[in-house]
């Protein structure tokens, strides 16, 4: 039997994707006094003998036949869950990585200090995460930042979404940024992110304290996860220069992931700068996506 005329953007080739159908209720009036009309959004699962079968995303399959089929098109895939998150939801995620960790509200931002790690101040937990509403004016929010970071004895910094509203209105008050390149944040699957490295080397020394863990390889890697919930980030994965290229961070990663995975995570994040070739390439090999960009700015002069 032929494919339904009036469905021509439907047929054989959509099954396994998702698809939306308009279609005719029998024996049911519409609000102009015509036939009353219902969509259908889901998989399909079968296409043939006559008949549309769509899986929604809840419910029992639902059956169409096609002389019921109005019209009817491919749509793009739902979003995972985890891209759904906002990029604040994301970044909060980070604020388990750091013991010791001074935060301050402010509105939805969120002003951070934190001691030292390896003896350096890190931007991302010295930083003022400006996401969302601040609650106040630009201007005031603005001193409410300089204020906090010159009451830690630091310097102010906010990390801001790419060319969003609060990097506009900040860099129309003079803050500019203090790193050459932005930054990515990139999410994927744990069990797909552990599947692309391979089974975690038994010569791996992880040590674990609370949500916190960190992997030590062959004196020549290391690298350090930290989980919240049902999220692991990534971060400060190292190879020593004269043993990279030799398969060692992908062998710290999958050492973090498996520790992560028995914690019960399931989304895996990370920052990388858009400037590093080399790491893009080895997150996207494991299956990581960038989610959204941020910038560091600081006050100007």
């Amino acid at each position: 039997m032929p494919d339904a005329p009036e469905a021509h953007r439907l047929g054989p080739h959509v099954v396994g994707t998702r698809v939306v159908v308009r279609r005719v209720l029998p024996g049911e009036t519409g609000p102009t006094g015509g036939p009353a009309l219902t969509d259908v959004l889901g998989t399909c699962l079968r296409w043939s003998d006559g008949e549309c079968v769509v899986q929604p995303e809840s419910g029992p399959a639902v059956t169409i036949p096609w002389r019921l089929i109005v019209s009817g098109k491919p749509v793009p895939p739902r979003p995972s869950v985890r891209h759904r998150a906002s990029p604040r939801e994301v970044q909060l995620r980070s604020l388990v990585l750091w013991p010791g960790l001074t935060t301050e509200p402010l509105g939805d931002w969120v002003l951070r200090a934190a001691p030292p790690v390896d003896g350096r101040r890190l931007r991302r937990a010295n930083s003022a995460l400006a996401m969302g509403d601040a609650g106040v004016p630009l201007p005031d929010a603005e001193r409410a930042v300089r204020a906090f970071y010159a009451r830690h004895d630091r310097a102010p910094i906010a990390m801001v979404e790419l060319d969003g509203a609060i990097h506009a209105g900040l860099s129309g008050m003079g803050w500019e940024p203090i790193e050459v390149a932005p930054v990515r944040v990139q999410l994927a699957s744990v069990a797909r992110a552990a599947r692309a490295c391979g089974r975690p080397p038994d010569r791996a020394r992880l040590e674990v304290s609370g949500p916190r863990a960190e992997v030590h390889l062959d004196g020549a890697a290391r690298g350090r996860a930290a989980v919240d919930g049902d999220w692991v980030g990534l971060h400060g994965v190292q190879v020593q220069p004269d043993r990279r290229r030799s398969g060692l961070a992908r062998e710290v990663v999958a050492t973090l992931l498996d520790w992560a995975a028995s914690q019960g995570a399931t989304t895996a994040w990370l920052h990388v700068e858009s400037d590093n070739p080399a790491g893009l390439a080895l997150w996207e090999s494991l299956g990581f996506r960038t989610h959204h960009t941020h910038r560091y700015l600081s006050p100007g002069g």
